[in-house]
Order: structure tokens, then C-alpha cells, then sequence
């Protein structure tokens, strides 16, 4: 039987389990969403626990699938948000709960790590560029609906040390571009659908300042813009060429400043609103770039496996 490892993430977004092998190839990647209501945004930690609780039997009995032709060696779990003396959710119990009683039986060792570092490194992975990034410190984007943060991680060889050096002081990116596409009539989420108004538009895209500052930023105003510039031209092509630009000259600068004080490093992109390929081109002209494929970039285990595998592997030498 071949050999692998074990991951458990339990966010307030997503229950799921991920395998990956002896070679780190992610072999299975497991995921069920928590049901939010119409209207809401978000979860209670009460309601998320007991969300996790329904979805882990199915994960798992579809775990014991993956693992008819593997034998687990060790098992992980995200056991906090972040790697910090106060940082806790008790969602995250959940899963710690399922990996013990996963490791118990057969008496797998157990490595717990963040929520944040398995997304940094699902993220790595997914990029194609592990052995490269993993040679030093990096600065990492994490951009989607629910986050707008640049991350300098150094891998000390069995996870990550990880520092916030930027983000949002008010919306995230993601939530622009969908309050954007929804003023102009477009299907929640927009991300899609914007960028695909954006591609089409050939003329001189309309630049306003944006605001950053020692590698923060503020979003909150390209919404108001785009909404003036959206009444006067009724042009949505127009309008989506103009946020995603201002968008993306925001990570620009955040970047720039963030390197500026820490020193030249590559720069890892995560998240749903880097799937853009119109911003991947741009920001690929300006650094040492690397993107994250939306798979992985999304609430997953598989960062946590891989995790895994770097402890047990370092113990085993």
C-alpha cells in the first residue's frame, strides 16, 4: 500500500479533507461549502460547528474511498485562523476533533497548523513554484471577497512564519467588483462576468488616484466612482476595465511599498479576484509573479496535507 498524509480544514466557509502522496501530488481534495442563508453573509460559530458536524461524515466516507489504495501516516489539522497566541474560532474545533478521531485508531501522529498557512501553502503548490519560493522569504496576496492581505512568509522548514505587512483598511476587492457588477445588473458573484466586459473594451481607460499607504490600501471609493462613471457613459465596458485597473494599480503599489521596506522577493498571488487574467498579465510585467489556481486558493486542506508531510517527513530524518 502506498503512503500518504491527511489533511483537516474546518473554516467558516468550507468543511473539507484532502490527501496528498509520499511525492506531495494532492490526490484528493474534498470539499463541502456551509449553507448560508439568502440574505446573510456569513455564520455564527454556533452555526458553522454544528454545519461541520453534518458535512464530516460524508467527507470522510468519501475519504475512506481515496484511501482503499493508500495507507495513512500522518494527519493534520488547521487548529486556529492564524499562527498567533490569540487567534481562535471554534469552528476550527471541529476539525480538530475529527483528526484525533481519524489519527486515534491507528496511532497517527497529529501536526497542527493555521488556516492561513494551509491557504499559503495550497496556494504555493497550485503555483508550480514550490522549490523556488520555498528557498526564502516571499510576499504573498491573499485577494478575494472576504480578504485583501499581503502576507511576508518565511518557511522554516516545516511550516511557515508568516507576518501581515499589508491590507485593506475598509472593502475588500472582491466585494468592489460584485457591488460593481450588481449597480450595473450583473449575476452575484460578477467576478466572471466583468471581466469579460472588461476584455472587450480597446479604448484609454479612465485613471483615478488610488489609495495606499506603507502597503495599505483603501477600496471604498472605486465603487462611488465607478457608479458616477457608470451613470454618465452607460457603458459597462468601460466601467469594468476601470476597476479592475484601479484594482490592480492598488496591488501594484502595495506591493512596491511592501518590497520597498523588506527588500526585492517574489510575490505569490492568491484568491478568487486573482484569477483575472487581465491583472495576472499587468502585475506579471512588474515582479517576479506567481498565481494560484482558483482551486486552490478557495477555503481547501490541501495546503494543511502538504503541511503534514513537511513535519513528518522532518521528523523522520
Amino acid at each position: 500500500m502506498k503512503k500518504c498524509y491527511v489533511g483537516f480544514d474546518t473554516s467558516n466557509y468550507t468543511t473539507s479533507v484532502a490527501v496528498c502522496d509520499v511525492d506531495g501530488r494532492v490526490i484528493a481534495n474534498l470539499k463541502h461549502p456551509l449553507p448560508v442563508k439568502e440574505g446573510e453573509k456569513g455564520l455564527r460559530q454556533s452555526d458553522a460547528v454544528f454545519a461541520h458536524i453534518k458535512n464530516l461524515p460524508e467527507l470522510t466516507d468519501r475519504l475512506g474511498e481515496v484511501l482503499k489504495d493508500y495507507t495513512p501516516v500522518a494527519v493534520g489539522v488547521s487548529a486556529t485562523p492564524r499562527m498567533a497566541e490569540d487567534s481562535y474560532m471554534p469552528c476550527f474545533l471541529a476539525g480538530k476533533a475529527a483528526a484525533h478521531a481519524f489519527a486515534a485508531p491507528a496511532g497517527l501522529p497529529i501536526y497542527e497548523t493555521a488556516h492561513q498557512n494551509g491557504h499559503i501553502m495550497a496556494a504555493l503548490y497550485s503555483s508550480g513554484a514550490t522549490e523556488r519560493l520555498m528557498r526564502g522569504k516571499f510576499l504573498a496576496f491573499h485577494v478575494s471577497g472576504g480578504t485583501t492581505e499581503a502576507l511576508l512568509v518565511t518557511p522554516n522548514g516545516t511550516d511557515f512564519d508568516v507576518t501581515l505587512v499589508g491590507n485593506t483598511n475598509d472593502i475588500n476587492a472582491g466585494q468592489a467588483i460584485d457591488r460593481v457588477g450588481v449597480m450595473m445588473g450583473l449575476a452575484f458573484p460578477c467576478g466572471r462576468e466583468l471581466e469579460a466586459l472588461a476584455a472587450q473594451y480597446n479604448e484609454k481607460i479612465q485613471k483615478r488616484p488610488i489609495c495606499v499607504k506603507d502597503g495599505h490600501c483603501s477600496l471604498s471609493g472605486v465603487e462611488n466612482i465607478a457608479k458616477k462613471l457608470y451613470e454618465e457613459s452607460q457603458d459597462p465596458k468601460k466601467v469594468a476595465a476601470f476597476v479592475f485597473d484601479f484594482i490592480c494599480r492598488t496591488l501594484i503599489a502595495m506591493a512596491e511599498q511592501i518590497t520597498e521596506k523588506y527588500g526585492n522577493m517574489p510575490v505569490l498571488f492568491a484568491g478568487g479576484v486573482m484569477s483575472n487574467k487581465l491583472m495576472r498579465a499587468e502585475l506579471g510585467k512588474r515582479f517576479e509573479a506567481y498565481f494560484a489556481e482558483p482551486e486552490f486558493s478557495a477555503d481547501n486542506a490541501a495546503g494543511v496535507a502538504l503541511l503534514c508531510r513537511m513535519n513528518k517527513e522532518r521528523e523522520d530524518i
